[in-house]
């Protein structure tokens, strides 16, 4: 049945005017003009789920032998994905945690002479590589389609190295071909789903008004979102409103999905990775695509591993880069996904939270525990920057720098906050 609903979009593509068969020729897949990470998701004050930082997830997505499982390895603490040059070496996606780099974790645990420190931490997951036709059942194709619907956002890597010893699956390195193999993939699952779902709407009949409406609001959206497919866009492009992105959002669309393209590169290119013209094209396409893009070695990532921790930012420092691809891989995800971190500090604990940016004080205390949203009083807030100029919580108060912030609060990055809350 799979097989037979993409031929159908095949067909019906081949059937389209002129203008979108750019979707095979162009290779700005997607014709958006926005090229701005943070914006890519809007993001609403009411939409906001305080459980963020319990569920963010990313997937490692790639064609086999870019360096995808490499990467992943190296990324989370005792990976144990295995990173073997050999198509569908990863047949079940492998998760790991990891921590977010913040040096400001550290120097305000030391002000307040925590116990302990928690950092945030994001939660990667590598998804076993796929080929052209997945969407219709080649390789690992339905397994990998389905494994994406549980993630947040997709990283892409792309391969951006030449190295003979290691075979390219289409005989070439090629980013450009790479990255519509995927992402056409992804429009043509989404197609077939879509299809489905409007011939269910089509046949049903709503029990009441507000099911009628709920209903309505659905087809147009998916309407809307199949022309965009079939133009080449992705489902993300589509303006909806509150309604709208309500009710086509448990079909969980891969091209909804916010993208970051992983330009992997050889060690030898990570000092100056604009002159490697695989890369400028990776560069090009993320623009196109309104999507963000990262440049990183798996291989340097993976050596790192291995040496002790003193010895890493010599390694690097002798590559001619000053950090590790990881502290930008996780940048670029919080930024694409329109988040921002605040700060609980105490004796205790001094701990990173993770929440989406414009979230209110109530919102953000939330994400701790549902009853600090639930009966909030007032948040004691000092920026990070005053509160290290301070010296403490106390001088930051005697200073007139701790302000108590009230319900319509709206966060800010590197907040410092006490919640007060009754229940």
């Amino acid at each position: 049945m799979a097989r037979a609903a993409c031929s159908s979009v095949v067909t019906a593509l081949t059937l389209l005017p002129s203008k979108s068969h750019h979707l095979f020729r162009n290779h700005s897949l997607f014709s958006l003009k926005s090229t701005k990470l943070v914006g890519v998701l809007t993001l609403e004050k009411r939409c906001f789920s305080s459980k963020v930082s319990m569920s963010l997830k990313a997937g490692i997505v790639g064609l086999p032998n870019v360096g995808k499982s490499t990467l992943f390895n190296a990324v989370v603490e005792n990976g144990k994905a295995q990173a073997a040059n050999f198509p569908f070496c990863t047949i079940e996606p492998n998760v790991g945690i990891v921590a977010v780099p913040d040096s400001r974790l550290q120097v305000l645990s030391k002000l307040t002479n925590s116990q302990k420190v928690v950092p945030a931490s994001i939660e990667f997951v590598d998804i076993a590589g796929l080929v052209k036709g997945a969407s219709q059942g080649e390789g690992l194709g339905n397994k990998f389609l389905s494994h994406i619907r549980e993630v947040d956002s997709i990283l892409q890597v792309v391969r951006c190295f030449e190295d003979n010893d290691i075979i390219h699956v289409n005989g070439k390195v090629d980013p450009t071909s790479d990255i519509d193999v995927i992402n056409l993939e992804l429009i043509f699952c989404d197609l077939d789903q879509i299809g489905k779902r409007i011939d269910r709407l089509n046949k049903g009949k709503a029990k009441d008004s507000q099911s009628k409406v709920k209903e309505e609001a659905e087809k147009s959206a998916l309407q809307r979102i199949q022309e965009a497919l079939l133009d080449g866009k992705p489902a993300r492009s589509v303006a909806l409103n509150d309604l709208e992105k309500d009710v086509v959002k448990h079909l969980c669309l891969l091209t909804m999905k916010p993208m970051i393209y992983v330009a992997n590169v050889a060690e030898t290119d990570l000092a100056e990775p604009d002159k490697n013209p695989y890369v400028e094209q990776v560069k090009g396409l993320s623009s196109d695509l309104q999507s963000g893009h990262v440049v990183v070695s798996a291989q340097v990532e993976s050596e790192l591993t291995e040496l002790p921790l003193e010895e890493r930012i010599e390694y690097l420092n002798s590559l001619g880069v000053s950090e590790s691809g990881l502290g930008n891989l996780i940048r670029a995800t919080y930024s694409l996904l329109g988040l921002q971190t605040y700060f609980t500090s105490g004796e205790k604990e001094t701990r990173a939270w993770t929440i989406h940016a414009g979230m209110t004080a109530p919102q953000a205390a939330g994400v701790i525990h549902s009853d600090f949203e639930k009966g909030f009083i007032r948040a004691e807030t000092v920026a990070y920057d005053d509160f290290v100029s301070a010296g403490s919580l106390a001088a930051a108060r005697d200073k007139g720098l701790l302000r108590s912030e009230g319900k319509e609060y709206i966060v800010k990055e590197g907040d410092v906050m006490l919640f007060r809350f009754n229940v």
